[in-house]
């Protein structure tokens, strides 16, 4: 599918979400004679830390209502959604053709936002957050194999006594979904002497790097008994609503490592929190949650075996970095009408 603006004038790119003045640089930067680029700060949330594009809610006055709504008439490219109205997006933008979004995983938000049903033609930042999140699983692992809170335990206790890990080569592991994300994954497991298998959707494609068995996604149930590590890394569908559901959590091999990558919603949380409850499972690192911010109240927060990270573990400081590096690419295709890259499929919902 292609993106591309019959009309020959200047483009007008509005960013919508914060963004240093080092990456609006580069943006203008890029092809001043095709495209005008605004980025107007005041009008935009506060950003929290490096490549937060949510930021602190500003409340505009009626002047900067205004401002920002005559800049959204004028857009024809949006660097990330107007989070404050994004369901009327199509009305209050009508000239808006793309949206370069800021997350890998977009779907969810399409839906509820109801934008999955306009015309606007949507790109994430797949691959962006592949490596990061990469680092977060190996540090869930290596967190459980080689018993980090078992040492912290010693260590409260002022005990000096050797022990003896699991440790991570000989171990399997399954990983479910393998995009970039999963794909990386599946590499550096195998580095670390793992025995990795992976399951994806579509059926007939090579296995990546480090993956010596491929497994349906149908059958993933009847893998789980097999594998000393659970990594979850595919996006948020249909299909992966409650992938790992009470059969799933239960058919686990007892002691097995869960790691969440993907979206809280794929697994079933209350099931998990038995689980690891109960010592079936040996721990989980996780990064999403059925629901966030993780509320207060869950069990989660308090369990020795649960490394909790607030859907943060794909946030480094190169990251706005490496979504300019897509977005700048995907400019240069849009003004040559040719198809986007990591182009939001409506009908796979990633």
């Amino acid at each position: 599918m292609s993106a591309a603006h019959d009309d020959a004038s200047k483009l007008t790119i509005l960013i919508a979400s914060p963004l240093e003045d080092e990456h609006v640089a580069r943006i203008r930067a890029f092809d001043p004679d095709r495209f005008e680029v605004i980025h107007e700060p005041d009008l935009l949330a506060k950003p929290r830390y490096v490549a937060d594009h949510h930021g602190v809610p500003l409340t505009l006055d009626e002047e900067q209502k205004a401002r920002w709504s005559a800049l959204l008439k004028r857009a024809d490219i949006l660097f990330d959604f107007d989070r404050a109205d994004a369901a009327n997006m199509p009305v209050n933008a009508p000239k808006l053709r793309w949206v370069q979004a800021t997350s890998s995983g977009i779907g969810e938000y399409l839906r509820r936002t109801g934008l999955d049903k306009s015309d606007i033609a949507f790109t994430t930042a797949s691959g962006v957050h592949a490596r990061p999140l990469a680092e977060f699983t190996m540090l869930g692992l290596l967190y459980f194999f080689r018993d980090v809170p078992y040492l912290n335990a010693e260590k409260a206790q002022h005990r000096f006594q050797r022990y003896t890990a699991r440790g991570l080569e000989g171990a399997r592991v399954l990983v479910v979904g393998l995009g970039s994300l999963g794909a990386a994954v599946a590499a550096d497991c195998a580095r670390f002497g793992l025995e990795v298998w992976g399951t994806r959707r579509r059926s007939g494609m090579e296995a990546p790097e480090g993956v010596s068995r491929l497994v349906d996604q149908r059958e993933i149930r009847s893998v789980l008994p097999e594998v000393d590590a659970l990594v979850l890394a595919c996006p948020l569908t249909d299909e992966t609503r409650r992938l790992i559901d009470t059969a799933e959590i239960r058919a686990l091999k007892p002691g097995a490592v869960v790691i969440n990558i993907s979206r809280g919603q794929v697994v079933n949380e209350a099931a998990m929190i038995d689980a690891l409850s109960s010592g079936h499972l040996r721990g989980a690192a996780l990064d999403v949650f059925e629901v966030e911010p993780l509320p207060k109240e869950s069990p989660l927060w308090d369990l020795p075996n649960v490394l909790i990270s607030p859907h943060s573990a794909s946030t480094v400081e190169a990251e706005n970095r490496r979504i300019i590096d897509i977005f700048l690419d995907n400019l240069g295709r849009f003004s040559r009408r040719e198809p986007l890259v990591n182009l939001y499929d409506r009908t796979r919902g990633y």
